[in-house]
């Protein structure tokens, strides 16, 4: 095979990844993510293992869910969430800083990478997959909103053995709906984010439970998502929107 065949087809292998990634981000944009790589993954192992395959996931659109779970996950995970632009260089500085005395190295991913990661990607971690991780979260935070990120990763992220999103979380952990979870129960859910395998929400340890109390204590610190202003600028939209088919 000939040096410019070769190059033909690297050619033609970049640029169907660009362009199938690039679309891909702005179909979600408006598509409903019902299907993840974990999910599949998940499943694939427990088949492996010769269990049968647990698999719940319901999608509900972000004025579902409870205003609580979005400010339990921005305190937990990511509370410069709102404002930077899907990499937090102030705890990736602090982490780097940490690391070099811990034996256990923290991280420092946002809920951008997550849901890049969560969407599009492998949960195993490789440099690999961090270059991908960064492609992705740099694509998703250009083509969506901030209130889509969320709205995807609140989704799709699991939440336990089988349990993807919040309204299956709500269902099987707490026998309600994504809409009626309280804040106490969004702050356990929140708590156990960092391994839903491990950590029980509905069964909640000693230490969840010292970990909901300071997430409950951070979500009144940290600033409401969505911003109020956007709430009223979109309660102001729907009600123009109604008044004019009315009129009609």
């Amino acid at each position: 095979m000939s040096i410019k065949k070769v190059l033909r087809i690297i050619r033609n292998l970049v640029l169907f990844f660009f362009i199938s990634t690039i679309l891909a981000v702005v179909l979600y944009r408006f598509v409903p993510v019902y299907v993840t790589p974990l999910m599949v993954i998940r499943s694939t192992q427990q088949i492996f293992k010769g269990e049968k395959p647990v698999w719940h996931h319901t999608w509900v659109p972000f004025d579902k869910i409870s205003p609580h779970l979005p400010m339990a996950v921005i305190a937990s995970e990511d509370n410069r969430f709102a404002t930077h632009n899907g990499f937090d260089f102030i705890e990736i500085k602090k982490a780097l800083k940490e690391n070099e005395t811990r034996k256990r190295k923290r991280g420092a991913s946002t809920i951008s990478q997550q849901t890049a990661k969560n969407v599009f990607l492998w949960p195993q971690s490789s440099w690999m997959r961090k270059g991908f991780e960064v492609y992705f979260t740099w694509l998703i935070e250009l083509c969506w909103s901030k209130e889509r990120i969320i709205e995807v990763y609140l989704n799709s992220i699991e939440m336990g053995k089988g349990i993807y999103g919040a309204e299956a979380a709500a269902k099987y952990k707490f026998k309600t709906t994504a809409a009626k979870l309280t804040a106490g129960q969004c702050a356990l859910i929140a708590a156990t984010l960092p391994n839903p395998i491990r950590f029980d929400s509905a069964h909640p340890s000693s230490y969840i439970l010292h970990r909901q109390s300071q997430i409950l204590r951070l979500m009144k610190l940290v600033p409401k998502f969505p911003p109020v202003e956007k709430k009223d600028a979109k309660k102001q939209k729907e009600k123009k929107k109604t008044e004019k088919k009315k009129k009609k």
